[in-house]
């Protein structure tokens, strides 16, 4: 018995420690692409249900799919950015079409993703990571102004509250240890909320509309529908997610003492993609490992399965109630725009940790980072750039996260895959 109030105790701990994470996504995603309290409500409550989803299919194992580790899955940030400019300029059906694809390409790769893994070395995807990051920048300074568009857009009431939020975040992280350091992006969240309703700025109404249960459905949005440019920004993110996923996989089997063999990571890569492709199919988000939940086993010591089948139980429980998820939906924009100063900086923060090392390697790595982000970073502020090329090869170039990417791809295989020349001895 008191193992099993032990259990569930960690169990909740593992998920405070994602759920600002779990959250954040859909509530940033969806505001950004125009949905109301209720369809927010709906994306909110199927996205925490599919990180439950998504966590057990990880951490069970059999034949096919499931790395059996005590591992953690919620929606990749990484995406956030990709999603909101393709629901802008090809619609919501879009997004999902493509998240469904790139969950089928995740599958059909996951035997053989290990032989690719080279072409994605850390110049490449700290590459990736970092445009991604700086792009969602000002989606975050919007949000602390009240929005892109409110009446009140500015106003000391919302700069008050968002810096308040971020401020508040900043000593929490500077001065809190262990488990309220790793929540303090959610308990700034809280108290930014808290604040705001001091302030007259929640609005209780979706609460006491929202059902106390309700069933989610395949399509809610509507019948997906499939574009190139999407598919293949939502591919190479999913790549991307899957390269992250390798070294969290390692990571845990340096703390448990378990060797990773090739056909653990096989199924550890199946199970992300049918959890990416789940998440097209109910509307949610594509998935990957949290590695915030990796460093909390850590500083608990327990390192056992159980714990985090508990979690996802309770996150698939948590999904089938939208009242629990419409309170995520009354938070202030502007308490929003302040936690989302911390995230998306942290994004850029882990790209540049991860080319920090690289970058003082060789000139010719500098060189790939600085026209990977240059490029990436370029095309997203001026996205009619590449107008005057055809259809087709503006694909690969009308999207910033997927110019900079293939831009550090193409030129990762140039200056450290071709063979280059020897000095000739005479």
């Amino acid at each position: 018995m008191n193992n099993a109030i032990k259990n569930t105790a960690l169990g909740i701990q593992h998920l405070l420690a994602m759920y600002a994470g779990a959250i954040l996504v859909p509530l940033i995603v969806g505001g950004a692409i125009g949905l109301n309290s209720e369809q927010l409500t709906y994306l909110v409550a199927v996205d925490i249900l599919m990180c439950g989803v998504a966590t057990i299919l990880q951490v069970m194992s059999n034949r096919f799919f499931g790395i059996g580790l005590p591992v953690v899955l919620g929606c990749t940030f990484t995406a956030v950015g990709p999603m909101i400019a393709i629901g802008a300029e090809y619609g919501v059906s879009s997004i999902y079409g493509a998240i469904i694809v790139s969950g089928l390409v995740v599958i059909v790769i996951s035997g053989f993703f290990g032989k690719l893994v080279k072409f994605f070395p850390p110049v490449v995807t700290g590459s990736v990571v970092t445009i991604i990051g700086i792009t969602l920048i000002p989606v975050a300074i919007n949000n602390m102004g009240g929005g892109q568009g409110a009446s009140d857009f500015g106003s000391i009431p919302n700069i008050s509250l968002a810096f308040g939020t971020l401020i508040f975040i900043v000593l929490l992280y500077r001065f809190a240890t262990g488990f309220i350091k790793a929540i303090s992006i959610l308990l700034g969240i809280i108290a930014g909320t808290v604040a705001g309703a001091f302030m007259g700025k929640v609005d209780f109404t979706p609460v006491r509309e929202s059902d106390i249960f309700h069933m989610i459905q395949p399509f809610y949005f509507g019948t997906p529908t499939f574009e190139w440019s999407p598919i293949i920004t939502m591919t190479l993110v999913a790549i991307v997610s899957l390269v992250e996923s390798t070294g969290v996989y390692f990571a845990l089997g340096d703390i448990l003492d378990k060797k990773i063999k090739k056909e653990d990571l096989t199924k550890g890569y199946r199970a992300e993609g049918i959890a990416v492709l789940l998440g097209g199919i109910f509307n949610s988000f594509p998935y990957t490992t949290f590695s915030q939940n990796v460093g909390l086993m850590q500083i608990s010591g327990v390192k056992t399965k159980n714990v985090i089948y508990i979690t996802g139980g309770m996150l698939i429980a948590l999904g089938f109630i939208p009242k629990i998820a419409a309170l995520t939906t009354i938070i202030p924009t502007s308490v929003l725009g302040g936690a989302m100063i911390a995230m998306f900086g942290m994004i850029v923060a882990q790209g540049i940790k991860m080319l920090s090392t690289i970058i003082t390697e060789s000139q010719e790595n500098s060189m790939i980072i600085a026209c990977a982000i240059g490029i990436g970073l370029g095309v997203t502020v001026v996205p009619d750039l590449f107008g005057a090329l055809p259809t087709s090869i503006q694909i690969l170039t009308s999207n910033g996260i997927v110019a900079g990417s293939m831009t550090a791809i193409i030129l990762n295989i140039l200056f450290n895959m071709l063979p280059s020349k020897k000095e000739v001895k005479l």
